[in-house]
């Protein structure tokens, strides 16, 4: 049975303008809005509280060398957020992340490396391949958290505490970047599986969900950021490209992918550009119809011997 933590953090987003703060941390209240507790309640869904993140700052101006934004906050939130991850193990029960910005997969790694590691299956419309080793623009862990849980970031982010790489790179799967992504030949030679986002109407569900599980293994978390879809559908993102895919694309392969997933995460939904909620509903019943079964094969979600 799931269990939903609320991580409402930005902390991994840079600012939509100086000064400003991005908007993704009110993800999971508009989702509540939008019936996400009410409706998966029936499934036997729990609320398993709120992690709070620390305050954002806009440190672009005084930010150290081989540091990020909001770089403590992150460290300290990441610590927190693994904990009740943990928590939700330990109940015997399977996590479901609300975020927030994706900067919360960092907690997914933590907590499974130190329940004896599982796989990762990271769908995005973006690799977030980036780290200290090829680009010089490392801030926003957002961008760069795929790169991170594998080990290539800065050691206080990608290992603290001897854990590193929390998830093996060849057990790293990826899908949903655009043809355009400046990361993906990277990541294609060190992930064990990088699939773009035009290959699922060129190949189909079924064939890019084995792809995706045959490298990540048995158990594997789940991310699942929702700048995947196309922004003709979903524009209220941080970063919105051309040549995403439909909602009902990612529901079928949520469901595909969700019964063996340890536990899954949700993010870079951003409230403030949808004034209205539809985006939010819409969202929901993705979630809602993709992720029900979330973690019901899943030979070791939830069972404390991780």
């Amino acid at each position: 049975m799931i269990t939903i933590v609320s991580a409402p953090t930005n902390l991994g987003l840079r600012p939509p303008q100086p000064g400003s703060v991005p908007g993704a941390a009110k993800a999971p209240e508009a989702l509540g809005e939008a019936g996400m507790y009410d409706r998966l309640s029936w499934t036997g869904a729990r609320d398993g509280g709120v992690v709070l993140p620390g305050r954002y700052v806009d440190d672009d101006a005084t930010r150290a060398p081989g540091r990020i934004r909001n770089h403590d906050q992150l460290v300290d939130h990441t610590g927190r957020l693994a904990e009740r991850i943990e928590d939700v193990w330990d109940a015997g029960r399977t996590p479901l992340v609300l975020g927030g910005d994706c900067s919360v997969l960092l907690a997914a790694g933590v907590a499974t490396a130190r329940r004896g590691r599982a796989g990762l299956i990271h769908i995005d419309g973006h690799t977030d391949f980036r780290h200290p080793g090829n680009s010089d623009a490392c801030a926003s862990l957002a961008g760069e958290d795929l790169a991170a849980v594998v080990g290539l970031h800065y050691s206080e982010l990608a290992d603290p505490g001897a854990l590193s790489p929390y998830v093996e790179p060849r057990r790293a799967a990826h899908f949903g970047h655009r043809a355009n992504d400046e990361h993906a030949a990277e990541a294609r030679e060190r992930l064990g599986e990088v699939v773009p986002a035009a290959a699922l109407t060129d190949s189909g569900v079924e064939a890019v969900s084995e792809r995706l599980r045959r490298a990540a293994g048995l158990d594997y978390w789940l991310q699942v950021d929702v700048d995947v879809l196309d922004p003709s559908i979903m524009p209220a993102v941080d970063s919105p490209d051309e040549g995403g895919i439909t909602a009902s694309q990612l529901t079928d392969l949520l469901r595909a992918l969700a019964p063996d997933a340890v536990g899954a995460s949700v993010t870079v939904f951003d409230p403030d550009l949808d004034p209205h909620g539809d985006y939010a509903r819409l969202l929901v019943d993705i979630l809602v119809s993709g992720l029900s079964s979330l973690g019901a094969r899943s030979r070791r979600a939830g069972n404390g011997d991780r």
